[in-house]
């Protein structure tokens, strides 16, 4: 019996359901700025093609993107070609007049090939139309890191400047713009950079929307191994603090991941360069590939606004047509808005839940509670109820009461109890439906 990813009803379906669940941020991606950052093995290992595709896709959905790339195993092959010392100290390369040649050449070579795959347009192929034009210039200006640790580092430098206005200019006119891990000084000094400087500066400088790194690993990973899909920047900082030893790529990103978001970054991510397509597996999918870090927790649970009815509705309307839920109009929603609280994560709004008061009873009604199938089982529907039970009682309600079809037992375990109709508010009783039959449960608070 074929195996059922060989059904192509099957293909279609998954495809359809994943293109629409990529919609959203779609939307939300047009016109806004990332910085992508790469180091030159992206390169020299052939990755670059595949994500030159991604970077296309992107460019043509209306996003504005700046591209930073490394150099370092081109600059070390350059270095022993010409057998010149390859000397580090504290991390950081020690440029001296040889190795500032290979820092040139290198950047150079990467620089060329990059903007020769950018510039693909073979048919049959992911690049087929593209029409992608690439910007690069002296965009990064540049000082000196001078003495560090009793060490002269020479011609290595870091970031004095990004020039904002150009890089916006050539992103207005729908260009890609590449920067080199290059910076120039006003006397005309070429300084080598490092590419997470460049990257970091150049996101904060623009106001990004999106800090990329892509790493050997597969991004941050906890105590126990696994990885860390979301991190504030203070949870960020407290990995950095652990005693036990980094990557050494998360120990060059990650910080700069926090510096980024604590300078009006949006969001950074870092992400594996190993992983074919994970820029847009971590940009499209709602659970991500890697490491997202920002400024505070992404998801939120609030008074409901009247900017929410669409969310609201896009969450509910699934549920009505199964008759989980009771319809609503748009117009009652907007109505009713204030006896409603959301969930939000991200911007969107993945659960809801509404209080109707009976004042008479002391009762009120937990109603068209939902939480988004994608992210139920992790504790949101608890959360839900724990707020709106808390919003009940600040109004001085002393019982909660709930009408369901299909989670009773949900309820059940979280302290509620089943009574009859005849328990309900007397203003409720001539409301009930009896051809739903749905059934009663009560809770003290």
């Amino acid at each position: 019996m074929p195996h059922k990813m060989q059904n192509p009803k099957f293909k279609n379906e998954h495809f359809v359901a994943w293109f629409r669940s990529a919609a959203p941020y779609i939307h939300a991606f047009r016109g806004k700025t990332f910085v992508v950052a790469f180091g030159g093995e992206v390169v020299s290992e052939g990755q670059f093609i595949g994500l030159a595709h991604d970077l296309n896709l992107l460019n043509s959905l209306g996003v504005r993107l700046v591209l930073v790339h490394g150099a370092r195993p081109q600059i070390e092959e350059e270095l022993t070609e010409r057998g010149a010392a390859i000397r580090y100290a504290g991390g950081m390369r020690v440029t001296d007049d040889d190795a500032l040649k290979c820092v040139k050449e290198a950047a150079g070579t990467v620089r060329v090939e990059i903007e020769a795959l950018l510039s693909m347009g073979l048919a049959n192929s992911p690049m087929a139309g593209a029409d992608i034009r690439v910007a690069s210039g002296n965009f990064v200006t540049a000082k000196p890191m001078g003495v560090r640790g009793g060490v002269d580092l020479m011609h290595t430098g870091e970031v004095r400047k990004i020039d904002a206005v150009g890089i916006r200019r050539r992103l207005d006119a729908n260009e890609m713009v590449l920067l080199s891990p290059l910076g120039y000084s006003p006397t005309g000094e070429v300084f080598n950079l490092s590419l997470e400087d460049v990257a970091t500066a150049a996101a904060i400088t623009l106001d990004a929307d999106k800090l990329v790194f892509f790493m050997d690993t597969a991004g941050v990973a906890g105590k126990g191994g696994e990885l860390l899909r979301e991190l504030t920047v203070a949870e960020a900082e407290s990995v950095l603090a652990l005693p036990a030893a980094l990557p050494a790529d998360v120990g060059y990103y990650l910080p700069c991941a926090i510096r980024a978001c604590r300078n009006g970054v949006a969001r950074a991510h870092l992400i594996s360069r190993h992983t074919d397509g994970a820029l847009l597996q971590e940009l499209f999918t709602h659970e991500g590939i890697g490491s997202m870090v920002t400024e505070a927790a992404l998801e939120t649970l609030r008074q409901a606004t009247i900017d929410d009815v669409g969310g609201i509705l896009a969450l509910i309307e699934p549920l009505e047509a199964e008759g989980i839920l009771v319809r609503r109009s748009r117009e009652l929603l907007e109505m009713e808005i204030d006896r409603f609280s959301v969930l939000e994560y991200d911007g969107l709004i993945i659960g809801c839940a509404s209080l109707y008061p009976f004042p008479e009873e002391q009762a009120a009604e937990l109603a068209c509670m939902a939480v988004h199938p994608d992210y139920r089982g992790a504790g949101r529907g608890e959360a839900l109820l724990e707020h709106m039970q808390v919003r009940a009682q600040e109004k001085g309600f002393k019982h909660l009461f709930v009408l369901t079809t299909r989670t009773a037992h949900w309820f059940l375990e979280r302290g509620f109890t089943e009574t009859g109709v005849d328990k309900l508010p007397k203003a409720k009783q001539g409301l009930y439906n009896y051809q739903r039959r749905s059934k009663v449960f009560s809770k003290p608070l």
